[in-house]
């Protein structure tokens, strides 16, 4: 027997529950000498649940108070988000101990799998080795302080604790920077955005005045565009980190087979690496949570055989390897190789590749998990690896090739080859995953062309498969190692991709530092100098080696910075457009109730991108048809810049023009990690959300006072689950309903069904058949009850989706580049890209496009 333990923000009263739960019996509080501070309920389908400081606990039934089922625990963002994979945070040292072992399949696979190339890389190159081991305690002491002050100090204390609802990323730190600023470039931000319980703004940072930077960065519209370009550039060298990664690792394990085998030539060893390589791109498509099991266990073995081999080879070759650790070798080494030793740390600064992933996959684990992965297992055994190479090289100083083979006692040998060809697999997987997360997280925000999103995992909503992105990376992957045919020359292009990376997200920390955390101008000045100078010595060894592999990442990063802007500059002209063009509702309400055609049975969407104001391509279809539905709603799909948005705060709904003209605005709000729904629960969402809107706006009507048309027309409120909805849906099954037990909201219903999904629960993988009904309300005014009543047949008559079917074409006054921006560049990546329709989960037979030419 397991407890599920959800989150409930401390600073909303348990009274709230009873508003967003309305199909909860509540309980009087009880049993408070077992459950100090309970607030019990009971559930229809006899779970029992109470609230205990702040956290909602989900029984079995048959639970009972002071049982201690509760050991296993799970921990969820929000009740009725689902599980969410970003939102584990363990509420208990069992917990946080489970989640930081995932942690290894996951996070540190890259970051393991360095002690392969870095010393290799490090001193196969210019450096010249002498009779004395300055050199190679110089690189000891160089990876030792860059373990130390990258990952250790500034990652795991620092920037971990930069996270935006416990999801981590460039990204992330973009939009918390664009909650706290005016910096979004796309103007369809809302003030009621700042209302949503994950938007984490509270009214302190609201009324606090405005510091000098922040001034400067939301008054300079070129600011804006040099922000986003940044983020950009961070995001397409994490792409890029994605490309260099599976053949610099793999090629790394694999080359230890022509140590044991002399006889292997060069190009059967390639061989091999791509054949793996191609193996894990295949198993792409099959999902992350089906391979995930063996990923913790492999790393664990991988750390293992890499500190013992380490505390080997320190005891064997050199007991006082130890004196590398002190930061006098760096100066002696820098004093001894000058310019040879700066341009070696290109490869020294390959000790940190993955080190992001720290970050960027803290939404899978918690903050506290990540960091005793890392500080209790990942750093003491990286340090003992390379203390123990060093500790080798210090007495076969020609064996710089192939090192970390040759260091293996031969007995192990073959177990350890083993061993490490499957880290290797395991680190190409996590960055792979990652690539895949940054994707859809660009596409949603709007910077990059709409790909197909595959949810490899019903339970995990992290776990994603874009099909296209995966071929795209083979393809680079095979190339790459096909063409470099060596780790030291795949290791310039890498070191250069890894610094850039951190170098972004030390720029966005400072300004967190500043804008979000209210911290001083000097500590922010502190962090930025200290961080950003080491990172700027390694990118200049790292630029130095540009003709050399280190091309590599620049020319991806361009071509990706160039489609990434290129997009979400056409997506921003596209909506000027629409804002310049949009229909006032003088012209509306001239048309008069029936909108001057024929009003027919069912229900149009109009999908748009406004959050106010009528769109052309409305006046568009009516011009050119004679009829249009008995019900009009304007649907706007947007992105907020938060991960996620609880079901029972997405839709915002309004009115356009007066009653009779059954007008309706609904702006539907999704975080850059949240699932669209498909098209039938959207629709029910719709219904109901719209019922408990017309109902709350009858009683709204009788206490405040009249507003204009226009005024009316800007209006847009939250729409929540009352206790006594105004339409109710009913399950159907074989054409018969179910008495009032099925009767539930779908907020609910996608609630339970995510815990049955965990507590293994067999669910029907038909889709439930609804059908919407008025309850009995004698009070409910009959203009309510009529429109109300109109809804409903309009929904069973059908829903017909209108959609603008857009060629933008620059205007003949604008520049050359933009000519080619717009009519070649955006232009081509729309027909190449997946359409509107299928991004949204529109239905082909229900789908009506309107084409349209936009002039930019």
């Amino acid at each position: 027997m397991f407890g599920l333990i959800l989150k409930w923000d401390l600073k909303r009263p348990f009274t709230h529950l009873e508003a967003e739960l309305p199909n909860f019996a509540f309980w009087p509080r009880a049993h408070p000498a077992q459950d100090l501070g309970a607030y019990p309920l009971l559930m229809r389908n006899g779970t029992c649940l109470f609230v205990s400081f702040g956290f909602l606990r989900v029984m079995p039934t048959g639970f009972q108070p002071g049982h201690s089922a509760l050991r296993a625990t799970l921990y969820l963002m929000d009740l009725e988000a689902g599980i969410y994979g970003g939102a584990f945070v363990g509420t208990s040292w069992r917990t946080t101990l489970f989640l930081a072992y995932q942690s290894f399949g996951v996070v540190y696979g890259d970051l393991s799998i360095s002690p392969l190339y870095v010393f290799k890389s490090a001193l196969a190159g210019t450096v010249k080795l002498k009779d004395d081991e300055t050199e190679i305690l110089g690189v000891l002491s160089l990876v030792f302080w860059t373990l130390t002050l990258v990952p250790l100090a500034k990652y795991a204390f620092v920037v971990l604790k930069a996270n935006d609802n416990g999801e981590g990323g460039t990204f992330a730190l973009y939009s918390l920077l664009c909650r706290h600023t005016k910096l979004n470039l796309l103007p369809n931000q809302q003030e009621l955005d700042e209302e949503l319980s994950t938007y984490n703004l509270d009214s302190a940072s609201r009324g606090r005045s405005k510091h000098a930077i922040l001034r400067f960065l939301e008054q300079h519209k070129l600011v804006h565009n040099i922000l986003l370009i940044i983020v950009l550039l961070g995001t397409c060298m994490m792409i890029g980190d994605g490309v260099l990664t599976p053949p610099i690792s793999v090629l790394a394990a694999v080359s230890g087979i022509d140590l044991a085998a002399k006889h292997i030539e060069e190009h059967l060893v390639v061989l091999l690496a791509c054949i793996i390589l191609i193996g894990i791109f295949a198993l792409q498509q099959c999902g992350t949570q089906k391979v995930a099991f063996m990923f913790a266990p492999i790393i664990i073995a991988w750390l293992f055989c890499i500190s013992s081999v380490g505390i080997y080879n320190i005891c064997h070759w050199n007991p006082g390897i130890y004196r590398g650790l002190s930061p006098y070798y760096m100066y002696k080494f820098f004093q001894e190789t000058r310019k040879d030793g700066w341009m070696s740390l290109g490869g020294v600064v390959l000790c940190v590749t993955g080190v992001e992933a720290m970050f960027a996959d803290m939404g899978h684990f918690s903050q506290r998990s990540i960091k005793l992965a890392f500080i209790c297992a990942v750093y003491p055994c990286l340090i003992l690896a390379y203390m123990g190479q060093a500790a080798f090289l210090t007495k076969n100083k020609e064996e710089i090739e192939g090192n970390f083979y040759k260091a293996i006692p031969k007995p192990v040998f073959w177990p350890v080859f083993i061993v490490a060809t499957l880290a290797s697999c395991v680190g190409s997987q996590a960055v792979i995953s990652a690539t895949f997360s940054i994707v859809k997280q660009c596409s949603a925000l709007g910077c990059f062309p709409r790909v197909k999103i595959v949810h490899t995992s019903r339970s995990i909503i992290g776990q994603i498969y874009v099909p296209e992105m995966n071929w795209i990376l083979m393809i680079l992957c095979l190339s790459v190692t096909i063409g470099f045919r060596n780790t030291t020359l795949i290791g310039n292009a890498y070191g250069l991709a890894v610094v850039t990376v951190m170098f972004v997200t030390t720029c966005l920390m400072t300004l967190v530092i500043i804008i979000v955390w209210r911290k001083s101008l000097f500590l922010a000045l502190m962090f930025f100098i200290f961080f950003g100078f080491i990172e700027a010595v390694y990118a200049s060894s790292c630029l130095i080696k540009v003709h050399q592999g280190g091309w590599v990442p620049v020319v991806l990063a361009l071509i990706f910075m160039l489609i990434m802007y290129i997009w979400n500059y056409g997506m921003r002209k596209k909506y000027e457009f629409d804002m310049q063009n949009k229909v006032s509702l003088k012209w509306l309400l001239t048309l008069g109730p029936s909108l001057g055609v024929v009003r027919v049975r069912g229900m149009g969407l109009i999908y748009t991108e406004l959050v106010s104001g009528v769109p052309a391509v409305f006046s568009h279809f009516v011009t050119n048809l004679p009829a249009f539905h008995q019900i009009v709603v304007f649907v706007c799909i947007r992105a907020v810049p938060v991960p996620h948005i609880p079901p029972n705060e997405r839709f915002l709904l309004g009115r356009i023009g007066p009653k009779e003209y059954r007008i309706y605005r609904c702006i539907v709000r999704y975080g850059y990690k949240d699932v669209h729904e498909d098209d039938v629960d959207f629709e029910d969402q719709l219904v109901l959300n719209m019922g408990e809107f017309i109902k709350s706006e009858a009683k709204s009507a009788m206490t405040s006072p009249a507003t204009s048309e226009a005024a009316m027309d800007e209006k847009v409120t939250v729409v929540r689950a009352s206790d006594h909805p105004a339409v109710k849906m009913v399950s159907m099954v074989g054409g018969s309903h179910h008495g009032d037990d099925s009767n539930h909201s779908v907020s609910s219903s996608q609630m339970l069904e995510a815990v049955g999904h965990h507590f293994g629960a067999q669910t029907s993988g038909r889709r439930k058949q609804v059908r919407f009904e008025l309850p009995e309300s004698p009070q409910m005014d009959q203009s309510v009850l009529e429109e109300l009543r109109e809804l409903i047949q309009a929904k069973e008559a059908g829903v017909a989706y209108i959609l603008g079917h857009s060629y933008v074409k620059a205007s003949g006054s604008s520049s050359l580049i933009k000519k080619i921006a717009i009519n070649f560049g955006f232009n081509f990546l729309r027909r190449n890209c997946r359409g509107p329709s299928m991004a949204l989960s529109i239905p082909h037979t229900s789908l009506i496009e309107v084409g349209m030419i936009y002039y930019v």
